[in-house]
């Protein structure tokens, strides 16, 4: 008995430091040059000590001192924001598309075929990759869902005033991805996968000034999933997603760029590029409270009113007296958003090293959300 007590105190022991690792983060990582392609978006999978860069072209995995374990290679579309499910999965976006991005992307790998549109979330097995230049499509590392609701708003055509205009909304397709309870209700613990519409910041336009969120549950999607062929694009996924709902914020250039959720304030947070219209305040940031229930509203599409349901900004932050948008100006955010629990995040600050090659580096910051700061960095 005295064993099996000595037994049970040991492996208690030994639990919680391994608990303990999980949140012992530096307060900065280094991705390494990868490439002449800017980073999209970071994840960290805090259960087993590694980290995720997104870098349009290639997903990278490092350990927590930046050290690279593995990378998956070959996409010749736009892989973006990424996030973690519960058990562990990596979900990032995935774009095929034939507008300004996508021949920019084509253009720079040497690429000069047109694939269809197409839009999906990529489901990555971490645990399977395990050294650099793992090829997409030969290698059994990920899956994907088709996101069909995305493609038929990106082919839509509308009318905006006298003129009519490509893509419903505005949809450039899709961007930012999270895992997150049903917004507005405190019951339960499921999660689900809420994946943000890009939007095109055209000023001209009158359609685009909503960020667009669909709302999906991801427990049924093993009967979606299926492996990439970017030569022939699946059709695989669900007909529709569980909600659609819309966040006025002013237009901004490419919608939410990186969703994520943080479970010690319950909101979720949206890092956009800034847009350009000068009726708007044209913040960088936007938090989209998490304890609101949706409410309806409307919004303009196709010179018609459309009655939606709509998500709440945060009540904090700068105020917009025009508009009565409410945001922050801050610089990072964009190019990876991750939060890391306590009111902690990292947060991707790339750059571009002297011989061409993109790089990011992920700094901790403490949310402080007052009117003067969205963030502090953490020394």
């Amino acid at each position: 008995m005295k064993k099996f007590i000595l037994c049970l105190i040991a492996l208690t022991s030994l639990s919680l430091r391994s608990q303990s690792q999980t949140i012992s983060l530096p307060d900065s990582i280094y991705s390494g040059k990868q490439g002449r392609m800017h980073v999209q978006g970071v994840v960290v999978d805090k259960a087993k000590g590694y980290v995720y860069f997104s870098f349009t072209d290639r997903l990278v995995k490092t350990d927590l001192s930046g050290k690279l374990i593995g990378s998956v290679t070959g996409f010749v579309g736009h892989l973006g924001d990424l996030d973690i499910s519960d058990d562990g999965k990596i979900y990032g976006s995935l774009e095929y598309k034939n507008d300004a991005i996508g021949k920019g992307i084509h253009k720079e790998l040497g690429v000069d075929t047109e694939n269809e549109d197409g839009f999906y979330i990529a489901i990555f097995d971490g645990s399977r990759i395990v050294r650099p230049d793992m090829n997409v499509e030969k290698e059994d590392v990920l899956r994907t869902v088709y996101i069909q609701e995305a493609v038929h708003d990106y082919a839509a055509k509308v009318k905006d005033g006298d003129e009519e205009r490509p893509h419903r909304f505005a949809c450039s397709g899709i961007d930012g991805v999270a895992f997150a309870p049903a917004i507005g209700s405190s019951k339960g613990t499921k999660k689900f996968l809420y994946v943000a519409y890009g939007v095109y910041g055209d000023t001209s336009r009158t359609d685009n000034d909503n960020q667009v969120i669909l709302k999906y549950d991801v427990s049924d999607w093993d009967r979606y999933a299926q492996k990439l062929s970017q030569d022939k694009l699946h059709h695989s996924g669900p007909d529709k997603p569980l909600e659609k709902y819309f966040v006025k914020t002013g237009s901004t250039r490419y919608g939410i760029q990186n969703l994520a959720y943080d479970p010690s304030t319950g909101n979720l947070f949206a890092a956009v590029y800034q847009g350009s219209k000068t009726q708007f305040p044209n913040y960088d940031l936007f938090v989209i409270d998490g304890k609101k229930e949706p409410v309806k509203g409307y919004v303009t599409s196709d010179n018609k009113k459309v009655e939606v349901k709509t998500l709440s900004l945060l009540n904090a932050g700068p105020k917009d007296p025009a508009s009565g948008i409410r945001g922050w100006h801050f610089k990072w955010g964009a190019t990876g958003l991750c939060p890391l629990g306590d009111g902690l995040f990292y947060m991707s600050h790339n750059s571009k090293d002297k011989d061409g090659q993109q790089q990011s580096t992920v700094y901790k910051y403490k949310w402080v959300g007052d009117n003067q700061r969205a963030f502090k960095l953490v020394k």
